[in-house]
Order: structure tokens, then C-alpha cells, then sequence
């Protein structure tokens, strides 16, 4: 999920990150022909392509794919095109190497490659046109967040990149503002100008594909696509992506981790081989290290914060030792003991079952409580993020969260302790009998973030509950309520 970042439909902005105006559809357009055809399915050249883990795509598409060969790009005639687009700011120049490396540890980055460029402090060292940084200002940012700092020239220089940054940290910008660039310096661009629109399109699933075929047709330089989708349109000849020649794979460790690392790789089968491609993951798992490794030669790597699984020091996280019996009663209380009728909360629950029960408890006792999973529909997903001030309350199962931007949160309560701790941690019932193996980590979350341990929890964990993370991201226990 592309949590409080991600595009509201399930798929995200530019792969994953979303929440600006160049998401999906955005100001930048929903598809059309710009530069003459553009990198999809149509006649221009130098197109740009992401793949977000968010929703909308189906689980368990292990035959997504199997009518697409793998394309032997040595007999292919590649027109060339341009990666390093960097030209490093006097400022940046002048600034020695010590003090760049200051710079990073103040702001705990790590940066690995050969030849790593020195971080741009400030928008106008980054040297971005004037047509980017112009967008840029009008969004009222007054300095680069520490990843785009980072990674904007290492992108820019055209290498590969992996970026290891949670959510929230301003990767987006990070690689779509170079995405842009890298589009209009291509050849078919340069009739146009700077000035010409830059035509994007989603593609996700959930909802019908005829807007989206026609706008692959028609001609565009970037697709945000979930890979189940995509795949789709592919087999059917709707789009090619043998003019991608910038890749994004964002949220690398959540799609993996939903099963679609199969798709992943077919998707790159059909990409020419000297494409540039950037990596984002909020974690570093081996699986995603394979991943590099096998499609990224010579990367960089930066990686912003800790690897080590932490929690939020600016959210207060509470975990409530209870019964499964008294959740339902515990929620109630914290819900009217500290929330107002403007604050808006979301409720994880493991099964779409219970989430409906508890959606309809909810109501019962005053609350104006929605529903969302995976059995909802692209439209009702859409009305529920999109009409918040009629939604204060959103029971939500893990998997439907994906992709997700929910603005303006007051509390997140996990109502279904998750079987793993890398879940968020924000107002969490636990109960020991269940989650007992988790308690020891939990407490050293809640200790690394100066978070109060209650006295259960503490004991739970003195019983012998650690043993670390559980198998996947889904959410543990049943309940009765």
C-alpha cells in the first residue's frame, strides 16, 4: 500500500507515490497524444513507465503473462536516447565532500555506488528546468525533503537507483520530477518544447478498460500501472512497452510481498535492456535484493533512516492488553475519549467479514462508519476517500489499504492485532493468548520511541513472547463482538 501517499483508485502515482498534482490524471493530463505518439502504443519515443503495489489488481494471477514471449532485444534495432541530464549546481561544486557527508549522517542517509553525486540542498541547486521548478514552487515546498535531496542527482545522472524510504518521505518527487526531464529531452520532444503537456494515464483494475484503451492507444509518456493490469493490456495488443526506456518500480517490497514478483519480471522482459530503472522500497528485504540485482547493473543505492524496523517517534502508540471480548468495548471508549466529530480514523480489521460486523456495530452505537475491502467496488472505494467530510470513521482490511491516500488522520487503531510488526503501531489491542510471540518486539518498538510499555505487555513478554515477524502482512485473530 502507498500509505497516505499512494493514488486514491489503487493504482499510484507515476508506481506508488501520489498525493501531487502530477499523479495520475492530474494536471498533466489523462492520456492523448502528446509529442507526436508518445512512449505507448504510439509512434513517439522515449516513454516512461511506473508500477505501483497498490490495489485493483488481483491476487494470485500466476498465469498473468503466459501468452507474452520474451523479447530478444540484441536482434532489435534501439534508436538511442539520453540518461545524464545532470549539470551540478557551482554551489554544489564548491561544497566539499566532508561536508556533504555531514549533511547525510545529520540526516541518518547511507549512500553506496561508485561516484555517488554530492546532495542538492536547495531546489535551485538540484538545476531543474524552469518549467519543473516553477510547478515545484507553486506547490509552497521551501526545500527539498532529505531523499529528494539525495536522489534527485542520482537519478538525473541516468544510473539505476535503488531508494530504501518509508512513506511519507517525499520519494515521489524524488522520481517523477526526473521522469519528467528525461521525457522531454528526447528527440521527439524537442519539436515541441519545454512548454508541450506531458499526457499520462492509469491503469489499474476494478474498473472497465475501454478509457484506458484508448488512451494507450492514442499515445502516452507515462503509465502508472498495477502489474495484473498492465499485463492484461499487453497480451491483448492494447500497448508495447518496447519504447520504455524509464522504469520505476515503487513499493517494490509490498508487491513482492502481494505475489506479483512472477508479473514484475515479465514486465521487464519486455522493456529494452539499457532502460534506466529506479527501485523504491520502504524495507530491504532479500526478496527485493534479488530483484536489484538481477534487473539493476551498477546502481546506486541511498537509503534514508534506520533499516532496522522502528516506529513513529511524532505518533503516540498505544497498545491495550485486553480480551478479545473487550476490543469491541476498549475501541468505544478510546474512539469517544479523544476524537472529535471532525477527526477522521481508520480501523484495521483482518477478514472482510469482520470488517463489515464491525462497520455495522459501529453505526449501531452512533458512530458514521464505512466499509472498505476488497469487495467493494472501484466506484465505492472512490466515494469513501474522496467525500471525507461524511466519513469520520473507515473500517479497512490490510490488503484494501494498499495503494491508499487517506489525508488529515487522527488515529489508526489495528482493531485485529497484525500477525507481523512491521504493521503500523498507532492504537493497537493485543491480546496475549494470540500474540504473545510478538509482545518482546513490540516493547522494544514501543522502548526505541520513548512509547509507554504497559505492564501486560511487559509480562507477556518475560512468558517468552518474541520470536519475531509472522509470515506476510495479513492481520491475526478472529473476533467476537
Amino acid at each position: 500500500m502507498s500509505y497516505y501517499g499512494g493514488d486514491s483508485r489503487g493504482a499510484s502515482s507515476y508506481g506508488g507515490g501520489g498525493g501531487s498534482s502530477y499523479g495520475g490524471g492530474g494536471s498533466y493530463g489523462g492520456g492523448g497524444g502528446g509529442f507526436g505518439g508518445g512512449g505507448f502504443g504510439g509512434g513517439g519515443y522515449g516513454g516512461g513507465g511506473g508500477f505501483g503495489g497498490g490495489g485493483g489488481s488481483s491476487f494470485g494471477n500466476s498465469g498473468l503473462g503466459g501468452s507474452l514471449s520474451n523479447i530478444d532485444f540484441t536482434k532489435t534495432d534501439l534508436i538511442p536516447f539520453e540518461k545524464d541530464f545532470y549539470i551540478e549546481h557551482p554551489a554544489v561544486t564548491a561544497r566539499p565532500e566532508s561536508e556533504a557527508q555531514a549533511w547525510r549522517a545529520s540526516k541518518q542517509i547511507v549512500v553506496v555506488g561508485t561516484g555517488v553525486p554530492k546532495p542538492c540542498l536547495t531546489f535551485e541547486e538540484a538545476s531543474m528546468p524552469e518549467y519543473v521548478l516553477s510547478e515545484v514552487m507553486k506547490q509552497g515546498f521551501d526545500k527539498p525533503t532529505p531523499i529528494q535531496s539525495q536522489g534527485w542527482p542520482m537519478a538525473l545522472k541516468g544510473k539505476n537507483m535503488v531508494g530504501v524510504s518509508a512513506t511519507g518521505s517525499g520519494k515521489t518527487l524524488a522520481f517523477l520530477l526526473p521522469a519528467m526531464i528525461h521525457i522531454n529531452a528526447q528527440e521527439e520532444c524537442d519539436k515541441f518544447g519545454a512548454s508541450s503537456e506531458i499526457k499520462n494515464t492509469v491503469v489499474y483494475g476494478g474498473v472497465p478498460k475501454s478509457q484506458q484503451v484508448r488512451h494507450l492507444r492514442s499515445g502516452v509518456e507515462i503509465v502508472i500501472a498495477t502489474p495484473g493490469r498492465l499485463i492484461d493490456h499487453l497480451e491483448q495488443g492494447n500497448t508495447n512497452l518496447k519504447r520504455v526506456t524509464y522504469l520505476v518500480l515503487d513499493e517494490a517490497d509490498r508487491m513482492l510481498d502481494m505475489g506479483f514478483e512472477p508479473q514484475l519480471r515479465k514486465i521487464c522482459s519486455q522493456i529494452r535492456p539499457d532502460r534506466q530503472v529506479l527501485m523504491w522500497s520502504a524495507t530491504w528485504p532479500k526478496e527485493v535484493q534479488n530483484l536489484a540485482r538481477d534487473y539493476l547493473h551498477e546502481f546506486y543505492q541511498v537509503t534514508v533512516g534506520s533499516l532496522d524496523l522502528s516506529g513513529n517517534k511524532d505518533v503516540t502508540q498505544i497498545v491495550d492488553v485486553c480480551t478479545d471480548g473487550d476490543k469491541y468495548r476498549n475501541l468505544l471508549r478510546y474512539l469517544k475519549e479523544n476524537l472529535t466529530h471532525k477527526d477522521r480514523v481508520l480501523v484495521f480489521v483482518e477478514t472482510k467479514k469482520g470488517c463489515d460486523m464491525l462497520t455495522r456495530s459501529l453505526r449501531m452505537d452512533g458512530f458514521q462508519a464505512r466499509a472498505m475491502h476488497g469487495d467493494k467496488s472501484q466506484e465505492e472505494r472512490d466515494w469513501l476517500v474522496l467525500t471525507p467530510k461524511t466519513n469520520d470513521l473507515m473500517c479497512i482490511t490490510d490488503v484494501a489499504a494498499r495503494g491508499l491516500d487517506v489525508d488529515d488522520i487522527r488515529m489508526v487503531v489495528n482493531f485485529d492485532f497484525p500477525n507481523d510488526t512491521e504493521t503500523c503501531v498507532a492504537v493497537s489491542f493485543f491480546v496475549s493468548e494470540k500474540n504473545g510471540r510478538m509482545a518482546r518486539e513490540i516493547m522494544e518498538i514501543l522502548n526505541r520511541t520513548q512509547q509507554v510499555v504497559p505492564p501486560e505487555l511487559h509480562s507477556a513478554a518475560m512468558m517468552g513472547g518474541g520470536g519475531g515477524r509472522g509470515g506476510g502482512r495479513g492481520r491475526g485473530g478472529g473476533r467476537r463482538f
